[in-house]
């Protein structure tokens, strides 16, 4: 296990020779404040900055906090944490944001880098073993991805226990300062393998009973971008009678993304829950349209493969026509990012 911790420049560090507060930047000089009172969900502000913390969550923890503080949260304490352990396919990467007042935090889970064959092998997992967990409504009847599973609980007790500080009014960072405020408001949020966890540790929160008054209390929505399944269908169908797990885990699905059509089939029987949006390009800026029949595994596991062809073929005018109902290419963070960016909002760096 591996801990890292850094403070965020602020606004005067970030831009050197300029002004520290423009029209552009941060990019959303109230979203402190947002965070904590916003009530309706998805909310397009939250849904961009979700985007972008899930999208560089694959760099290190400076640059999450460097990101984070042009989003609008100057001088955050950020926090990264890490496990591997090959043999069983953990490779479990969050980072904590904090804002510096202490009221809001972002919990970003690492997805799956394009380098990373044992996090690709957990994410496609042909031939994935289960684990049985309880129900929200407690009938015991599901199971889980148990790669998804074991990634989640290997790093589980130190977000907790970062968590723990923030409740209690400190600093998640190691140091653990007394900061102005004790936690209002938690997100929780990641691209792909990182959106699994994101969801998985929601479930947890919601049947665990000693965390649903410290923690789950305070839990506001979870986001998520081109996640896969991570649960039985007869678990996914009881996550969507409970009011949090149905209305409040939100599945962000960019055009044909071949990830959330993951495990396939051919493996075993899983299925999504939650409120699903997909986004349907047209022209220069296509629409998100609510998703009320959420995307079903992939029957043929040799579209794995062809999805590969789809990340080269809009390079060249002779394959750019080419139609793929699983497209590897539709899952890269930056579409999610440029899709979910409001209109007049330039880019996540403010300038």
């Amino acid at each position: 296990m591996q801990v890292t911790d850094c403070i965020a420049p602020s606004y005067a560090e970030l831009r050197p020779f300029k002004r520290e507060r423009t029209e552009t930047f941060p990019v959303y000089p109230n979203l402190v404040e947002e965070l904590v009172s916003v009530e309706t969900y998805p909310d397009e502000t939250l849904a961009h900055v979700m985007a972008v913390c899930s999208a560089y969550a694959y760099s290190g923890v400076e640059t999450v906090a460097m990101m984070m503080a042009r989003m609008g949260l100057e001088e955050n304490h950020c926090v990264m944490i890490e496990e591997y352990v090959d043999a069983v396919f953990i490779t479990s990467t969050s980072f904590l944001v904090q804002s510096r007042d202490g009221r809001a935090v972002v919990l970003c889970y690492r997805g799956t880098p394009p380098t990373s064959l044992i996090t690709w092998l957990t994410d496609a997992n042909i031939d994935p073993t289960h684990i049985d967990v309880p129900s929200p409504s407690g009938s015991g009847d599901g199971y889980v991805h148990s790669g998804f599973y074991r990634n989640v609980r290997s790093t589980r007790y130190e977000i907790l226990k970062a968590l723990k500080r923030a409740v209690e009014g400190h600093s998640i960072r190691p140091s653990a300062e007394k900061l102005e405020s004790k936690l209002q408001a938690l997100y929780i949020t990641g691209h792909s393998l990182g959106g699994a966890s994101a969801a998985m540790l929601a479930l947890m929160l919601v049947v665990e009973p000693d965390y649903r008054q410290p923690i789950l209390s305070r839990l506001k929505a979870v986001y998520t971008f081109g996640a896969p399944m991570i649960a039985s269908p007869e678990l996914a169908e009881d996550c969507d009678r409970h009011d949090f797990l149905r209305e409040r885990v939100i599945r962000y699905v960019y055009a044909n993304d071949i990830v959330p059509q993951l495990p396939p089939a051919e493996s075993d029987r899983f299925k999504h829950f939650g409120t699903g949006y997909q986004y349907k390009p047209k022209g220069d800026k296509g629409e998100w349209d609510p998703n009320n029949a959420p995307l079903k595994q992939l029957r043929n596991p040799l579209a794995v493969a062809d999805s590969l062809l789809s990340v080269f073929a809009a390079d060249f005018k002779v394959t750019r026509r080419l139609q793929f109902h699983a497209s590897l290419r539709d899952h890269m963070p930056q579409y999610y990012i440029a899709a979910l960016t409001p209109p007049g909002v330039r880019s996540e760096f403010g300038d």
